[in-house]
């Protein structure tokens, strides 16, 4: 009798509905996932063509997104192994396999070539790490190469066991016999393997239950040497001549199959049998490697190793901790915390920017909890909002098991270098490398000073060029001809648009169009831009610009102010793409014209440019705690003319990667009054985002303060001895804070910074206080001394909090008139009877209103000492009128900011001659004590 015949067209037909399936299957849970198949291919051999044309036809219809890629026969092997590096780092290809031969003319190691392709991403299974994983039984952990695999499929459709039986294996090439052998052993086979070398080949053959052959050889296997019954794969694949084909040859096994399907009781057939089985494995490898990749980084999977303090008393001084602490390779934190490799970018060995792509590949994922710190109004020492954050954060991760990161400003280096010093945390609870986090960083301050001062520059060369040149002129600077015609740029385009001139071919412009496409006809004196600097240099404070003989004696008056205060970096705190980074750059106001319409950086043409500046500045920076928890540093807009949070990227990109269950803790600059207050109205708005839990800080010292002690200032001043009722005098103005926490519906927790010279009944009395004030929930921490274990309980009110209801909402409707919104803010959290606005304020509130600004955020610039205006007054003082001298816009940022009192743009700051070791020392956990705008 006959033996059945094994069609691997059928079985491989079944294994790819069975794929297609799956593949659907994930789909279904991310839309946007498909997994991804790369062939490389070097030269262009017509075999190879064929094979390849076939594996991307079968990954079509699966749904696999196959890329085949082609190297020229001039390739060497250096270009081979950078396309196999660069297919490797490539997260969104799970199988990648290198067609061989390879057809150069130069000579490569195809074995080198082989290993350099990722174990994971090997669907080929030809790597030495796969072929010993296989070798040692460790089926699960590799892939097995595709003609082995399919060659079990096709046994395995018979119906007989495998286990106990004799199988022989006739090759013993590293694609076929030699994976073969190991597979059919770790089923449970007897396995033996022939070669050229076995004497009595067809007695060996006679005894097999199970045959396989791979060599190459046509019709070399007699099919009386098949034992009746046997199940026979033959994996051959010979041409031999033929004069009845119109080819001349046909297609042949190693098995003289006439004779040997009499003997069999299954066979394969050549061509038809494991040819089709070789590619429906490979789709399956390919399908399994994407589940890999999809179970290994499944959001809020974390991989965490914290690493242990070693506490020291007394408490050694900030940048003694950080320079004891070794920190862990960002790359491995990187990788604990699910960030892949392509989407990390290493700055050494302890800082890295992560690509916005990873937002893309997370975009469907829940996101965690959201807690912001904030506090009391501060000393002008702090109250150690940035060591809490730190200390929390170290808490809930290292001590309570979830996932967590930090979110905070990059400091600058003006207060870095005066009195203030750094602003990583201190003590225990500190970002580190503490030098690396408060110098230079990555370099986003710089170019944010770049892409600024090309904004000054570009404004006074307008308005130079337009004193001195006819509009004609003008305009051919402007649109300056390029092989013989003029063409508008994009941004011309929209400048055109907007002046209503719906043309786009310079030469049919009129006379009258041209002036005023050309004109900005900037008044110098409305020019709000200027030129910044990122140290503390009071002899910039007011300048003359113009003075070379060049510039014709056009100079005017300016000034420098401090990089951190450059609406460019508001810009890259509050953006939430590249795209809208470019449009909120573009629509940046740097003045006004003499008809009162605001210019913009668009109008000046430069948008483009400052957007290629900051390409890279808008990529999160990602640092560690000293405890190894990760924490993203990006952007460092002050809290009093601009929102003073860290940027809404790296938030977003931390709560997908911590996971539903897991929280982002970040910190809102100054007290509840100023950060908190811009970080729920003006970050949250543009964000989306919604806050969970709010953690209010408070100090001993501080509330000590408000109820009427001395000021803390210098820092030689401690208040060292218990007075109750001076903290219950001062409870005032934490009560407040709650109050004001409370406007925005979350739950709020207090966390008692404790320092040594507090008392026990002092701590306890603030926490009682706070409760009966509304409070979820008031603890006592010891963060700056123990670490994260100072602030478990923290994190332990933290994480109830974070479960109970919420009701957030914003404080005012934008669409409310300008004085409306000023005025609720006034009331409502400074605790204002009314405002009065001057008559400058007056004026702009007019002008902003008719350009369309009216609708725009409110972002208060006033004193961080006092819920008021008046630095002097402490506690919750009431009964006051909150004085607006004038309103500024940053309409690129998006917010109007009233000047409040006497704040002064141009304030002088506390500054000193250090060593750097005493500037990187002063960390006292805030994030703008006595800090500036502008420069002193």
């Amino acid at each position: 009798m006959s033996a059945k015949i094994i069609s691997g067209k059928e079985v491989s037909a079944q294994v790819r509905k069975g794929l297609k399936k799956e593949v659907d299957a994930l789909k279904s849970q991310d839309p946007n996932f498909r997994p991804g198949l790369v062939v490389l291919q070097v030269g262009n051999r017509e075999d190879s063509n064929l094979y390849i044309s076939m594996k991307l036809k079968a990954a079509s219809e699966i749904g696999i997104n196959a890329i085949h890629k082609r190297l020229p026969q001039t390739a060497t092997e250096d270009e081979v192994l950078q396309s196999i590096r660069e297919v490797n780092e490539n997260s969104s290809v799970h199988g990648f396999i290198v067609q061989l031969p390879l057809d150069s003319i130069h000579r490569i190691d195809t074995e080198k070539v082989t290993n350099a392709v990722a174990p994971e991403k090997d669907v080929d299974g030809l790597t030495s790490i796969n072929a010993g994983k296989l070798a040692r039984g460790d089926l699960g952990d590799c892939f097995i190469p595709c003609t082995p695999n399919g060659c079990m499929e096709l046994i395995r459709q018979t119906g007989v066991p495998v286990a106990g039986k004799t199988a022989v294996v006739i090759g013993r090439s590293k694609i076929v016999g030699a994976p073969m052998h190991d597979l059919l052993l770790w089923n449970h086979a007897t396995v033996t393997t022939c070669h050229s070398k076995t004497t009595d080949l067809a007695s060996e053959v006679g005894r097999a239950d199970i045959l396989v052959t791979g060599i190459g050889k046509p019709e070399f296997v007699k099919g009386e040497w098949v034992k009746k019954g046997a199940i026979v794969i033959d994996c051959g694949i010979n041409h031999v001549p033929d004069s009845t084909k119109p080819s001349g040859k046909r297609v042949v096994g190693d098995v003289a199959f006439t004779s040997a399907k009499e003997q069999a009781a299954f066979i394969t057939p050549v061509p038809g049998g494991v040819g089709p089985m070789t590619v429906a494995m490979l789709m399956q490898n390919t399908v399994l490697s994407a589940k890999r990749f999809l179970q290994a980084h499944q959001p809020g999977k974390w991989n965490m190793i914290y690493t242990k303090l070693n506490l020291k008393r007394p408490v050694p001084s900030d940048i003694d901790i950080s320079r004891s602490c070794v920190p862990k390779c960002i790359d491995r934190l990187a990788r604990e915390i699910g960030l892949l490799s392509n989407e990390v970018e290493l700055y050494g060995k302890t800082k890295a920017k992560v690509h916005l792509e990873a937002i893309d590949r997370l975009r469907i994922q829940p996101d965690g909890k959201y807690v912001v710190v904030t506090g009391i109004t501060p000393t002008p020492l702090g109250e150690g909002k940035s060591t809490t954050t730190i200390g929390l954060v170290q808490a809930l991760g290292a001590h309570l098991n979830n996932n967590v990161f930090a979110c905070v400003r990059q400091p600058s280096q003006g207060p870095t270098f005066g009195i203030k010093g750094g602003a990583a945390g201190g003590g225990y609870s500190q970002v580190i490398p503490m030098e690396e986090f408060n110098l230079h960083l990555t370099g986003d301050i710089h170019a944010i000073t770049a892409a600024n001062n090309l904004v000054a520059a570009a404004i006074d060369a307008r308005i130079f060029h337009e004193a001195t040149q006819s509009d004609k002129a003008l305009f051919n600077r402007l649109v300056p001809l390029s092989g013989g015609h003029r063409t508008f740029s994009p941004v011309q385009i929209n400048r055109l648009k907007k002046l209503g001139i719906e043309k786009s071919d310079p030469s049919t412009l009129t006379e009258e169009e041209i002036t005023r496409f050309a004109r900005l006809d900037i008044d110098p004196e409305s020019i709000t831009w200027q030129r910044v600097l990122d140290t503390n240099d009071r002899f910039l404070r007011k300048i003359t610009i113009g003075q070379s003989p060049t510039e014709k004696g056009y100079t005017r008056t300016a000034q420098f102010d401090i990089t951190v205060a450059s609406e460019i970096m508001a810009v890259l705190a509050l953006t939430s793409s590249l795209e809208d980074m470019k449009h909120r750059l573009a629509k940046m106001v740097v003045a006004t014209s003499r008809n009162g319409e605001p210019v913009t950086t668009e109008d000046l043409g430069v948008c483009g440019a400052l957007t290629v500046l900051m390409r890279d500045a808008i990529k999160p920076n990602l640092m560690q705690t000293l405890e190894g928890n990760p924490v993203f540093v990006h952007a460092g807009p002050f809290a009093n003319i601009a929102h003073g949070n860290s940027s809404i990227l790296a938030d977003k990109i931390a709560l997908k990667l911590v996971g539903p269950e897991g929280f982002v803790v970040t910190e809102a600059g100054f007290g509840a009054d100023i950060g908190m207050e811009k970080f729920f109205n003006i970050k949250c708005r543009y964000s989306g985002l919604r806050p969970h839990v709010v953690v209010l800080v408070a100090t001993v010292r501080a509330l000590k303060m408000h109820g009427g002690g001395p000021s803390v200032s210098g820092i030689t001043y401690l208040i060292i001895f218990q007075n109750l009722e001076l903290v219950e005098k001062g409870f005032c103005n934490l009560r407040k804070q709650v109050e004001n926490t409370k406007h925005f519906g979350v739950p709020v927790v207090v966390a008692v910074n404790a320092f040594k010279t507090d008392t026990e009944a002092e701590l306890q009395l603030i926490c009682k206080l706070a409760k009966e004030a509304g409070a979820f929930d008031a603890v006592q921490c010891t963060h700056w001394a123990d670490g994260g274990a100072g602030a478990v309980e923290l994190g332990k009110a933290v994480q109830k909090a974070a479960e109970a209801p919420s009701n957030f909402r914003f404080l005012y409707d934008t669409e409310l008139p300008v004085v409306d919104k000023i005025r609720i803010i006034a009331q409502k959290i400074y605790g204002a009877d009314e405002i009065e606005l001057l008559p400058e304020a007056q004026h702009k509130v007019h002008l902003y209103t008719k350009q369309g600004f009216g609708n725009l955020p409110i972002c208060m610039a006033k004193t961080h000492l006092s819920l008021s205006h008046d630095a002097e007054k402490k506690g919750a003082p009431t009964g006051f009128v909150l004085p607006v001298r004038d309103i500024r816009a940053s309409v690129g940022a998006g917010f109007l900011y009233p000047l409040v009192g006497t704040v002064s743009l141009l304030k002088k700051s506390h500054f000193k001659v250090c060593s750097p070791g005493e500037i990187l020392e002063k960390n006292a956990g805030g994030s703008e004590k006595n800090t500036v705008t502008h420069l002193p």
